[in-house]
């Protein structure tokens, strides 16, 4: 009788034990993945009020009439590019380039393919369509503001 309650015991104390290593390892887990800290990305770029209105149909904006048109426009920190990139969506992307902000040469001009631009003094590269880096040694995309179009007015913001 002894001997049965002695393996009756070892058998509940195995079986506690495994439950307690089990929730030990839940809450490890979870205290691992809730106290990560999180990467915050400082914006290179300058802040610098954006408010633009543009009227694409406007004979002035022809280049921007079609889908993958684009032109410079005056604001931001060193200028805009302003891309159609639907016949309803637009794109604006602030022209300083974020591996080298504070150079004023250093700006994002349109490529002759039309779908990236390029950074003359780093090399660095980036979609047209959307400012992401497709060329080092830039790691930040373009600086992209906000475009709202209602079929006349293109307006362009922070």
């Amino acid at each position: 009788m002894y001997r049965q309650t002695k393996v009756l015991f070892q058998v509940q104390l195995t079986s506690m034990f495994r439950k307690f290593s089990i929730l030990l390892l839940i809450v490890a887990v979870f205290s691992s993945v809730s106290c990560k800290k999180k990467k915050t990305v400082v914006d290179p770029i300058p802040y610098q009020t954006v408010y633009i209105k543009l009227y694409p149909n406007d004979p002035l904006n022809f280049k921007i009439q079609a889908i993958g048109g684009w032109i410079y426009v005056s604001g931001g920190v060193n200028g805009i590019i302003v891309y159609r990139k639907s016949n309803a969506e637009f794109i604006a992307l602030e022209r300083t380039s974020t591996y080298l902000p504070n150079d004023a040469g250093a700006l994002a001009k349109v490529r002759p393919d039309n779908f990236t631009c390029r950074d003359t003094v780093s090399g660095s590269e980036w979609q047209i369509i959307d400012g992401a880096v497709t060329k080092a040694p830039a790691t930040l995309p373009l600086k992209q503001y906000h475009t709202n179009y209602d079929g006349n007015l293109l307006l362009i913001t922070n």
